[in-house]
């Protein structure tokens, strides 16, 4: 058997592709080339963050600093001139209604009730001589004296009353320019409280000057009614008899009346309550008028919230006050009952002249801790609603003058005019312009336009 072998026809040529086929792998690498480079070139979207338009909760607070008050408190002062013994009592001592708490020794009254005794006994004494007591030349003389020194008296007096006008008048003074100067910060408020407390000295000093003016006048009265006694008696002695029980009454009214400023120098608690402060410790001699000690119930507290004046305008009675940061870890609840019809000025850290307002509000959960001035961080609502459609305030900004948010349509920016109802801090209401649900861009810079493709940030909506 034989085999025949055959070998490969090396003049054979390479077969080739159609030229469409050519052309179509052409036109396929052209198009693929300027996809790439179109993709390579085209926008990139920009990484945003996103929040969802929701239905909720919302409440419109006004935030400020506020303090504890005793409702009632008493302050108590000295009702005469007097020597102050001293006080035992400490702060937090309690006290019932009607306990003695401060004592005063009323050396002046003391000498004043010897001297009307004295007087009253020697008009009991010429009351009992009448029958055989005839008027003298000399008593007539007496009675002209003591109307001249009782004139003399007046009118020192007069000049006393005087010197107390200016000196008060110029510790008012004082006083206006310090308040000015501790409005400003410029001095402590306790350098007003003391000039304060120096015009009050001036009032009482004042007081007393023409108390003793009064008493100077009843003197010159007495005397001049001692003259025309004694020349009645000339022709009449049986008219001593109506005289002398006339001034009797009047002594046994001066009796009655030091008597009562005797019982005066022992002071009683008005109320029951606890020891706030104790302003005078120690024993000394104290004018009428000088504060010794406060009294109140520290269970018995109320709030005391200074807000601008801007803000009072929008707070009522009964808005609801949360009260948070004030030692304790939950969160008390009070009521405002007053908005203060008057503001005052105080200067802010910064320097700046602010009207600000008190608002006074009951607390509806007051906590045992709490005590007289203690501070709190409150928080009062004026505006609230359970169901309302809400949008952060960082999603917000002017365009024009209306309000305007970017929104996250179909992948891309879209700025819409929206219109706001009442806003908190971080929320405010929509009124119209969004829908529950819409996605809105947070923070808004000068990338964000109408057109532009956005992504959310990973962690955001």
């Amino acid at each position: 058997m034989t085999s025949t072998l055959s070998t490969p026809n090396t003049d054979a040529k390479p077969r080739r592709l159609p030229r469409w086929s050519r052309r179509g792998l052409y036109v396929l690498g052209g198009l693929g080339l300027a996809a790439l480079v179109g993709y390579a070139l085209r926008p990139q979207s920009l990484a945003v963050d996103l929040a969802t338009v929701e239905r909720g909760e919302l409440q419109v607070t006004v935030n400020a600093e506020g303090r504890t008050r005793v409702r009632d408190r008493y302050t108590i002062a000295a009702a005469v001139d007097g020597e102050l013994q001293r006080i035992d009592l400490r702060a937090g001592d309690i006290v019932e209604a009607g306990a003695v708490i401060a004592r005063l020794d009323p050396l002046p009254l003391s000498s004043r009730v010897e001297a009307t005794q004295a007087r009253r006994r020697s008009v009991e004494a010429q009351l009992a001589g009448v029958e055989t007591q005839r008027p003298k030349p000399e008593a007539l003389a007496q009675a002209e004296t003591r109307i001249r020194v009782a004139q003399a008296a007046q009118a020192q007096a007069q000049a006393q009353v005087s010197e107390a006008q200016a000196a008060l008048v110029q510790a008012e003074r004082d006083r206006d320019r310090m308040a000015t100067l501790e409005s400003r910060g410029a001095i402590a408020r306790q350098e007003l409280e003391a000039m304060e407390l120096a015009v009050t000295q001036r009032q009482q000093a004042l007081a007393t000057a023409r108390q003793q003016v009064n008493t100077a006048q009843a003197d010159v009265q007495a005397a001049q009614a001692n003259l025309a006694q004694i020349t009645a008696e000339q022709q009449d002695p049986d008219y001593l008899l109506a005289v002398y029980r006339g001034e009797l009454a009047a002594l046994d009214a001066e009796l009655a009346n030091l008597a009562d400023n005797a019982r005066r120098a022992t002071i009683a608690a008005p109320a029951a309550g606890r020891v706030l402060t104790v302003l005078e410790p120690s024993a000394r001699f104290v004018a009428a008028g000088t504060p010794l000690l406060t009294l109140g119930d520290p269970n018995s507290l109320e709030l005391v919230i200074d807000i601008l004046s801007t803000d009072a305008v929008r707070v009522s009675p009964g808005n609801p006050v949360y009260l948070e940061r004030w030692g304790g870890e939950e969160t008390l609840q009070a009521t405002v009952r007053q908005v203060e019809p008057a503001a005052f000025t105080e200067v802010s850290a910064l320097g700046v002249e602010e009207q600000r307002v008190n608002v006074i509000a009951d607390l509806t959960d007051p906590a045992a801790a709490l005590g007289d001035g203690f501070r709190v961080d409150a928080r009062i609502v004026v505006w609230q609603s359970d169901d309302v459609l809400t949008v952060p305030i960082s999603a917000l900004f002017r365009c024009d003058t209306d309000w305007c948010a970017f929104v996250k349509d179909n992948g891309r920016a879209q700025r819409r005019p929206i219109t706001i109802g009442p806003r908190s801090d971080f929320e405010a209401v929509v009124e119209s312009g969004l829908t529950e649900g819409d996605q809105v861009i947070l923070y808004p810079g000068d990338q964000i336009e109408s057109g532009v493709r956005v992504q959310s940030r990973p962690g955001h909506n």
